[in-house]
Parts: structure tokens; C-alpha cells; sequence
């Protein structure tokens, strides 16, 4: 193990960052570097489910802000039953379904962009299985098959269209989801099930 010489010390370690129940206490004591500190930490996972939501950027930017104002002026409430994780992403997903509902009344259906998906959704055992390995070309493939579910999301209900996009889009796990949507695990498999069911019904003509 090398040792420090007098005049060139080892550098020390950085200090442990605290956890985030510590950071919401200390919020809740009205500090509010610790909560900025826990914007850092969730702000692009909130703004990615806003966005894979709505399909648009100036939406998910205003919803995530949204969520975060709405998470500091109710923080007091937080009791710390689950996770701030789950109390956050709650917030946010209730946010932008309202928004959605709202939307749809106004303008009626809007696509959910998979376009940002890149690499994850070419590894996505569900969206592997929905191209042939034997396709040519496999990158304009997938390209295309974007272009396709793209149109097929439009179709889903909100309530399909969320588990779908927290699951296969933000990768969290079906209990996650369930605490989230304050549901069972098993109601999201069964819309996650019901959701695939629809996607690849809509998308049968485009895989024969």
C-alpha cells in the first residue's frame, strides 16, 4: 500500500454523499441547498418519464418543474413510508396524466417519441423479439419499427401508455411501479401484458 511522504500526501477520500432521506429532513428543516441537491439527483429520470409521456420537450420541461414545486411545497407531508424516489415519481406520473387527460380534450391524441430509446430499445428482449435477426439492414429496420410504434402508442390509453413507458422505457421494476401508481404488482403486469397485446396486434400487418 503506497504511504504518504511529508512533503506529497495522499489525497483524501471524498466524504460519503448523504442518503436521501437525510437531504429531505434537512429540506424539511427548510434547507434548501439539500433540496436542490435532490433536484440534481432526479431531475433527468422526472424530465425522461415526462417526456416519453407527452412526446414533447416544452411540456416535459414545464411538468418536471411542476413536479419538483409541487414536491417542495408538500414535503412537510412526506413521512418517509416509501422511498422519496417513489413519492417524487408519483407527483410527476399524477401530473402528467392530468396533463394528458387535459391535452386530449383540447387536441385529441398525441404519438409518445420513441426516437431517444437508441441502443436500449435494440436490446429490449420485447422489441428484439419484434424484429427478425435475420433482417437486412437492421438499423433502418429498427428505424422503421420506431416510425410504427410511434403510431401504435397513440392508441393506448393513458393508463397503458404509463406502465409502458416506466417500465420498457425507464426500466423500473413492476413493484417500483406498482408504489408508484399506488396499484398491486400484479394490475401492472397485467396492463404491461395487455399494452404488449395491443402494440403487436396493431404492428401484426408491418412483422409478417
Amino acid at each position: 500500500m503506497a504511504e504518504a511522504s511529508a512533503g506529497n500526501p495522499l489525497p483524501s477520500e471524498a466524504p460519503p454523499q448523504p442518503d436521501d432521506l437525510t437531504l429531505v429532513r434537512r429540506a424539511q428543516g427548510g434547507d434548501e441547498t439539500a433540496y436542490d441537491e435532490l433536484v440534481r439527483r432526479y431531475q433527468r429520470q422526472i424530465y425522461g418519464v415526462t417526456y416519453h409521456m407527452t412526446s414533447h420537450h416544452e411540456d416535459a420541461n414545464d411538468l418536471t418543474q411542476e413536479a419538483f414545486v409541487k414536491a417542495w411545497q408538500a414535503l412537510k407531508s412526506f413521512k418517509g413510508d416509501s422511498s422519496f424516489f417513489t413519492w417524487l415519481y408519483r407527483i410527476a406520473v399524477n401530473r402528467t396524466l392530468n396533463h394528458l387527460k387535459s391535452r386530449k380534450f383540447r387536441e385529441g391524441r398525441h404519438a409518445m417519441s420513441l426516437n431517444d430509446l437508441g441502443m436500449e430499445a435494440e436490446h429490449h428482449p420485447d422489441l428484439v423479439a419484434l424484429v427478425s435477426d435475420k433482417t437486412p439492414r437492421r438499423a433502418a429496420a429498427l428505424e422503421e419499427l420506431k416510425g410504427k410504434l410511434n403510431a401504435a402508442i397513440q392508441r393506448l390509453s393513458e393508463k397503458h401508455r404509463t406502465v409502458v413507458t416506466l417500465h420498457d422505457i425507464q426500466g423500473l421494476p413492476h413493484d417500483e411501479i406498482a408504489k408508484i401508481l399506488n396499484c398491486n404488482t400484479q394490475t401492472v403486469r397485467t396492463r404491461l401484458f395487455y399494452a404488449r397485446q395491443q402494440l403487436q396486434g396493431i404492428l401484426s400487418d408491418y412483422l409478417k
